[in-house]
C-alpha cells in the first residue's frame, strides 16, 4: 500500500470529521477536548525542567551565603546580611536584614537600592498581606516603612513572601551569630545543590513521573475513541459505495487523526491560558511565573508527533475485531469471550523486569531506570488490559433486580469494553497512587531523624542573639497572649585551654526553676552548681571537673572570638539525674545558677527561651513570633517537632502532590467529557424509553448503576495491582513490607469521589436528554 493512498484515505477521514455535518464535528470537538486536556498536561510536564531551572536560577542570583558566612573585611563595597526567616500561619517568609558598609554596597536582587535603617522592600504578595484587614499582628512584627516592592527578578514565584529590611549595627553580630555574614555581592555563593540524589530519591522521582503520566496517556487513548459506535455505522455506508474494509479503517483513523490534531491546538491553547493564570495559583506552597512555563523543544516535539500517531494506532487497534459490512456493523452479535492469558502478559512482564532489583536498597548504586520505567508502566497499563475481562466476566453473572438494575446490567453486558474504558484512567491513577504512597511511607523512616525535642514539654523555642537580657526577654515572652509558661536557659562551653581547646564541656545556666526542667534537683538556691549524671562518665568530664581547677569559659578558636572568662570549678558539684522528660536531650553537662559564674562569663551565654502554649489560643505562635521580633530582630523563633524529614525527600513529595492535583483535575474533566459523550450516544435510546413510559427516576438510577459497577470493579483491581506494585517497590528499596491501609483507603476514596462528582455533574444534561422529542431525526 503506497504512502499516497494512506495519505488520501486519512485526509478523507479528516474531511468527514470536520465537514460531515453536526454529528461529525460534535464528535471531533469532544475528541479534541479530551485530547486537549491531556496535551495541556503533557506540555506542562515538558515544561518541568525549565520550571526547575528557572526557580533554581532565580534563587541562585539572589543568594547571599549559606552554612557559614564568608570571612570578608569591611569595605565601601560590602554589606552585612542576616537571615531572619519567619512564617505567618504556616506560610514561609524569606526575610533578610541588610546593613551596608559603604556607599557602593551591593544592592539586593529585585530592588533599586539598599533600604536604609527602618525601611524595607517587600514582595507583592507580602505587601498585599500587610495591607489586608485583620493582619495587624503581622504589621506589628514588621514595623519598618515599606518603600517599594521586590521585582520579579528577586522572587522565585509570584506568591512568595519575602522582604529586605534595613537595620544598623549588624556588624557586631558577625562571628557570634552564624546567620549573620558580610558579602561583596549577591549570587556569588558556590552552588551547594550539586550533590547527587540518594538512589532511593532518584527512584521516587522517576516513579512520580511514570505514575502521573500513565493516566494521561490512557485518557488520550480513550478520547480518540469517542463516538466509536456511530462512526462505525457511518463507515458501513462507505462500504456500500465501494470502499473495502482496509480503506474504511484508514478513513476512521483519519477521523481520529483530525480530532487529535484539533486536540493539539486546543491543548496548546489550554496550556497558554493556564500559564497566564499560573501567577495567581499556588499549590502546596509552590507558585511559578508565566515565563517559567516553556516546554523543552524536544519534549514538545515528541508530544506533537506522538499524540496524532497514537490516535491512528489506537483506532486501527480498536477496529481489528469489528466487521464493517455494506449493510451494517457486525458488533451487535454476541462477541467472543475475552481471553485472559495474553492480558496477564503485561503485569507478569512488569514484575519480571522489576524482579532483578529486589533487595537492592539504597547502598548498591542507582536503580536501572529503563527496567523501572518499563516494569511500572507494564503493571499499570496491564490494568487497562485486565479491566475489560473483569467487567465482562462479572456483569455476565449479575442476575435479577429492579428495572433500573436490569437496564444497567444489560447495557454493560452489551458494551462492557466501553464501560471499562471510561474508568481505565481512574484505575491506573489509583493503582499508581497506592503504590507510591506505600513506598513513601516505607522509606520515609530512612529520611526522618529525631530532633531530640519533646513537643509535649515545650511547643516553641526562641533563640536570642548576644546582648539581650535573658531574664527580661523571658518575662516578656511569658506575658505574651497564648503562652502558658516560659523557661529561660543559657548555654556555653568551657575548657582547660584558653585557645583552640581539644576538649570542651557544656555549661547550662538558669535559675533553679529552669534547671529543674532539665534535671531532678534535691535542693537548689542561687549560687549552686550540679553535674548531670549522664555526663559524669564522659572523658571530658573526668578531665575538667576536678574541684578547684581553673578553667576558661568560652575559649577562643582560630578565626573567631571568645570571652575567655576564668572560672574555678566548685568544690561541691553533686551529680543529679537527668529528667526522663527533660526539655531536650542536648541540655546536659554542668548545670549552674547565674551567680555561680563570674560576671564576665555571663556575657558569653547563648540564651534560649522555651515556651508552653495554650492550645485554645489559635494565634499563639504568631503572637510569640511578633513578641520575639520586638525583643530583637535577630531572635530566631521555631516550633518544636519530634522529628524532621530530609528536605529533598519533602521536595519530591511536594512535587507528587502538585502533579497529583493536576492529574486529578484532568481525570475529572476527561471523565465528564467521556460521560457526556456516552449520554449523547444513547440519546435516542433514552428518548425511546421515555416515550414508552419509563420513569425518569428509573433511567437515572440505571445510568448511576452503569457508572457504579465498572468503577467498583476498577477500584478493586487498582487496589490489588497497587498493593502488588507497592510491595515490589518496597522490596526493591529493602524496607519492611507494610501496608498503609489509611493511604490505600484514602486513594481509593479519592478515585471514587471523582467519579461520583462527575456523575452528579452529568445528571442535568441527562435529564435534558430524557425527552420524547429526542426521537426526531432528519
Amino acid at each position: 500500500m503506497s504512502a499516497r493512498r494512506w495519505a488520501g484515505d486519512l485526509a478523507m477521514g479528516a474531511r468527514f470529521a470536520l465537514t460531515g455535518g453536526r454529528e461529525g464535528w460534535i464528535r471531533a470537538l469532544l475528541t479534541a477536548v479530551g485530547v486537549g486536556l491531556g496535551v495541556a498536561l503533557l506540555l506542562l510536564t515538558a515544561a518541568v525542567p525549565d520550571i526547575l531551572d528557572a526557580r533554581h536560577g532565580k534563587d541562585a542570583v539572589r543568594r547571599d551565603f549559606s552554612l557559614t558566612p564568608p570571612k570578608i573585611p569591611a569595605a565601601d563595597d560590602t554589606i552585612v546580611v542576616a537571615h531572619v526567616n519567619t512564617s505567618w500561619y504556616g506560610a514561609d517568609i524569606r526575610a533578610r536584614l541588610v546593613d551596608p558598609d559603604g556607599p557602593h554596597a551591593p544592592v539586593p536582587v529585585g530592588v533599586d537600592r539598599v533600604p536604609a535603617a527602618g525601611e524595607m522592600y517587600v514582595s507583592p504578595a507580602l505587601d498585599k498581606l500587610l495591607k489586608a484587614p485583620g493582619n495587624g499582628l503581622l504589621r506589628e512584627r514588621l514595623p519598618a516603612k515599606v518603600v517599594g516592592t521586590i521585582g520579579e527578578r528577586g522572587l522565585i514565584g509570584p506568591t512568595e513572601l519575602a522582604y529586605y529590611m534595613g537595620v544598623s549595627g549588624l556588624e557586631r553580630q558577625i562571628g557570634h551569630n552564624p546567620e549573620v555574614g558580610r558579602i561583596k555581592s549577591f549570587g556569588d555563593v558556590s552552588d551547594d545543590s550539586s550533590e547527587g540524589l540518594d538512589p532511593i530519591l532518584l527512584l521516587l522521582v522517576l516513579l512520580v513521573f511514570v505514575v502521573l503520566l500513565a493516566p494521561v496517556g490512557i485518557f488520550i487513548a480513550t478520547a480518540v475513541r469517542f463516538g466509536g459506535e456511530r462512526r462505525d455505522r457511518r463507515l458501513a455506508a462507505l462500504r456500500l459505495v465501494g470502499c473495502d474494509g482496509r480503506m474504511v479503517r484508514r478513513i476512521a483513523a483519519g477521523e481520529a487523526l483530525a480530532g487529535a490534531v484539533l486536540g493539539l491546538v486546543l491543548g496548546t491553547g489550554f496550556f497558554v491560558l493556564g500559564s497566564q493564570a499560573a501567577a495567581t495559583v499556588e499549590l502546596f506552597g509552590v507558585s511559578v511565573f508565566p515565563d517559567y512555563l516553556n516546554p523543552t523543544p524536544a519534549l514538545a516535539t515528541l508530544v506533537a508527533v506522538a499524540v496524532p500517531a497514537a490516535a491512528v494506532l489506537v483506532t486501527l487497534f480498536a477496529l481489528r475485531r469489528v466487521v464493517i459490512e455494506p449493510l451494517g456493523v457486525v458488533r451487535t452479535a454476541r462477541p467472543t469471550r475475552r481471553r485472559l492469558w495474553w492480558r496477564l502478559l503485561l503485569p507478569v512482564g512488569g514484575l519480571a523486569m522489576l524482579y532483578p532489583m529486589i533487595g537492592q536498597g539504597g547502598d548498591n548504586g542507582d536503580f536501572n531506570q529503563y527496567l523501572v520505567t518499563g516494569g511500572v508502566l507494564a503493571l499499570l497499563v496491564g490494568i487497562t488490559a485486565l479491566l475489560p475481562w473483569v467487567v465482562e466476566r462479572t456483569v455476565s453473572r449479575l442476575g435479577d433486580g429492579g428495572v433500573s438494575w436490569q437496564l444497567a446490567v444489560r447495557r454493560l453486558q452489551l458494551s462492557s469494553g466501553t464501560a471499562a474504558r471510561m474508568v481505565n484512567g481512574v484505575a491506573v491513577a489509583v493503582a499508581g497512587a497506592i503504590a507510591l504512597q506505600m513506598l513513601f511511607s516505607g522509606v520515609q523512616a530512612d529520611f526522618t531523624k529525631s530532633t531530640g525535642k519533646d513537643p509535649n514539654r515545650a511547643q516553641m523555642e526562641v533563640d536570642l542573639p548576644d546582648g539581650v537580657q535573658v531574664a527580661a526577654a523571658g518575662a516578656k515572652l511569658k506575658g505574651t497572649p497564648g503562652v502558658k509558661g516560659a523557661v529561660a536557659l543559657s548555654r556555653t562551653e568551657y575548657s582547660a585551654e584558653r585557645r583552640d581547646p581539644d576538649t570542651t564541656m557544656q555549661l547550662i545556666v538558669g535559675d533553679c526553676a529552669a534547671l529543674r526542667e532539665v534535671a531532678t534537683l534535691p535542693s537548689c538556691r542561687e549560687g549552686d552548681a550540679f553535674l548531670s549524671a549522664s555526663w559524669s562518665d564522659e572523658p571530658a568530664a573526668r578531665k575538667l571537673l576536678a574541684p578547684g581547677r581553673k578553667v576558661w569559659v568560652d575559649p577562643v578558636y582560630t578565626g573567631s572570638s571568645g570571652v575567655q572568662a576564668p572560672w574555678t570549678v566548685p568544690a561541691k558539684l553533686p551529680k543529679v539525674p537527668t529528667r526522663k522528660n527533660a526539655l531536650s536531650t542536648d541540655l546536659g553537662g554542668v548545670l549552674v545558677t547565674p551567680s555561680a559564674l563570674p560576671a564576665k562569663a555571663l556575657t558569653a551565654l547563648r540564651a534560649s527561651v522555651y515556651l508552653r502554649l495554650d492550645p485554645s489560643v489559635p494565634d499563639a505562635e504568631e503572637q510569640v513570633r511578633t513578641t520575639a521580633m520586638g525583643i530583637a530582630p535577630l531572635a530566631y523563633t521555631w516550633t518544636w517537632e519530634a522529628t524532621t524529614r530530609d528536605e529533598k525527600f519533602d521536595t519530591i513529595r511536594t512535587g507528587l502532590f502538585v502533579g497529583a492535583a493536576a492529574v486529578l483535575a484532568l481525570i475529572g474533566a476527561s471523565l465528564l467529557v467521556s460521560q457526556l459523550e456516552q449520554l449523547r450516544e444513547r440519546r435516542k435510546l433514552l428518548s425511546a424509553l421515555i416515550a414508552f413510559g419509563t420513569r425518569r427516576r428509573t433511567l437515572t438510577l440505571s445510568v448511576l448503576w452503569q457508572t457504579a459497577i465498572p468503577i467498583t470493579l476498577g477500584l478493586l483491581l487498582a487496589t490489588a495491582v497497587g498493593l502488588a506494585l507497592g510491595g515490589v517497590l518496597m522490596k526493591m528499596t529493602a524496607v519492611p513490607l507494610r501496608v498503609d491501609w489509611a493511604s490505600v483507603l484514602s486513594m481509593t476514596g479519592i478515585g471514587a469521589g471523582i467519579v461520583v462528582a462527575v456523575t452528579l455533574l452529568s445528571l442535568p444534561p441527562l435529564l435534558r436528554l430524557m425527552r420524547p422529542d429526542g426521537l426526531r431525526t432528519e
